[in-house]
């Protein structure tokens, strides 16, 4: 009977919300300095729903946090739900990490596989068979969202053997992330060589939530890192602030040197690194067919949100936005500000995104340039059906493993590999029944 009660006043909800456009006014942040602790979207539970659905009908059921606030265009968030026609099958290939983080693929298939309280990186075979630690990494800070976090193969690997990774960097005075090369050496005790941090976030702040990490790299060699504001509001605060790297994505050489075709290169005023500034926790990132750089950021309760950043843009956090403290206590004034840019889709309640891929396989001729995220809380991977640039469709998918997807990448078979965020954590592989 809950559970009934609990559908007909999300549907009424749902209804009364709809996709109007504007946006209602909202009291300011307490400005004390205390914020509920984040619970990276653990205290919420979104509540799929269970077969076909009515036409046009989103697949979140559960009521919106923040009901006040709308949409500023049609389809900006609950776009109705889709479901894939192809039969698949999950095949588990090993199992057996401490919360993994990332999948990279070396060029015969095998797996870099992090695993990110211990710090620890593994070669995985196609056949699940994991290698000793790769030795000689530096250590990580791996309490609560900290450790060793994403890993790239690099654009010349096949000569250099450089592999490049995130991790929270202890430091005097707090920590930060940092990014780090190495070529890689194998055989029986694999190892790095060579290790040299080629980026750190700066400024250094105690903090153990909120750092980002994800690494994308163009094909034109240049690498795209993620960054998150911290969280504490020492950090929020600066996450506009063109002085600090909290709440960037980040444009850099393999090197570590700067393109000096970024945004604000030659500004005294701003670091030289920043590509985009306003973003809250950016867990996920990928590439489209054009070339185009994608996020999707860890919102607050509330307003997880998909992105396309653009060099020297402003995407807002925490001035505007879609969601509001864990305690339920407001952030956003408003949903719009000027010189900021809007989502191109927003969730409320949240999905916990961590882990991206866009599609472009033949495994799944239907599932070409969509998007997949990796959904924590809602223990889901999301599909996203897109058409130029808005999203037409969301479908929730393997929602019976009951299981926190932290990572998505396509292999390069077309297969979709993801990563559970457990304890006993297990590398997936999806491919047509």
């Amino acid at each position: 009977m809950h559970t009934f009660l609990k559908t007909l006043i999300c549907a009424a909800l749902l209804s009364a919300s709809g996709q109007a456009s504007g946006q209602s006014p909202r009291p300011a942040s307490d400005q004390s300095g205390n914020l509920a602790p984040d619970r990276a979207g653990d205290s919420q539970q979104s509540v799929p729903r269970k077969g076909p659905n009515p036409r046009g009908a989103p697949v979140e059921t559960a009521p919106p946090n923040v009901p006040e606030f709308k949409p500023a265009f049609p389809g900006q968030t609950r776009a109705p739900a889709v479901q894939t026609r192809t039969a698949f099958q999950v095949t588990e290939v090993a199992s057996g990490f401490n919360k993994p983080w990332a999948i990279a693929f070396l060029p015969d298939r095998r797996m870099l596989v992090t695993e990110k309280p211990t710090g620890s990186l593994y070669i995985v075979t196609p056949q699940g068979a994991k290698s000793p630690p790769v030795a000689g990494l530096p250590p990580v800070d791996g309490r609560n969202q900290g450790g060793l976090l994403d890993v790239e193969i690099g654009p010349d690997y096949a000569q250099s053997r450089l592999i490049y990774w995130t991790y929270y960097e202890p430091r005097e005075g707090g920590n930060g992330l940092a990014v780090a090369r190495a070529r890689l050496v194998e055989g029986e005790k694999p190892r790095v060589e060579d290790v040299k941090v080629i980026f750190r976030m700066q400024p250094t702040l105690e903090s153990t939530l909120h750092a980002g990490g994800r690494l994308v790299f163009t094909p034109d060699g240049k690498l795209f890192v993620t960054l998150g504001e911290r969280s504490i509001r020492e950090g929020r605060v600066q996450a506009r602030d063109l002085k600090s790297h909290f709440g960037k994505i980040v444009r850099i050489n393999p090197d570590g040197s700067v393109p000096r075709d970024n945004p604000f290169v030659g500004r005294k005023d701003a670091r030289p690194e920043i590509w985009s500034l306003g973003h809250r926790n950016v867990l996920s990132a990928a590439l489209d067919k054009q070339k185009r750089l994608w996020v999707v950021e860890m919102g607050p309760r509330g307003g997880d949100e998909l992105n396309r950043p653009e060099a020297g843009k402003d995407y807002g956090w925490p001035t505007i936005g879609y969601g509001e403290e864990y305690s339920g206590e407001p952030i956003h004034e408003s949903t719009q500000g000027p010189g900021m840019e809007q989502p191109v889709y927003y969730w409320d309640p949240v999905i916990s995104p961590s882990g991206m891929a866009i599609y472009s396989g033949d495994l799944f001729p239907e599932w070409r340039e969509n998007i997949f995220i990796g959904g924590l809380s809602s223990q889901a991977l999301v599909r996203l059906v897109m058409k130029n640039d808005r999203v037409v469709g969301e479908e929730r998918l393997l929602t019976d493993l009951h299981a926190r997807i932290r990572e998505v990448v396509q292999g390069p078979e077309g297969a979709l590999y993801l990563l559970t965020d457990a304890d006993n954590g297990r590398l997936l592989k999806l491919t047509p029944r």
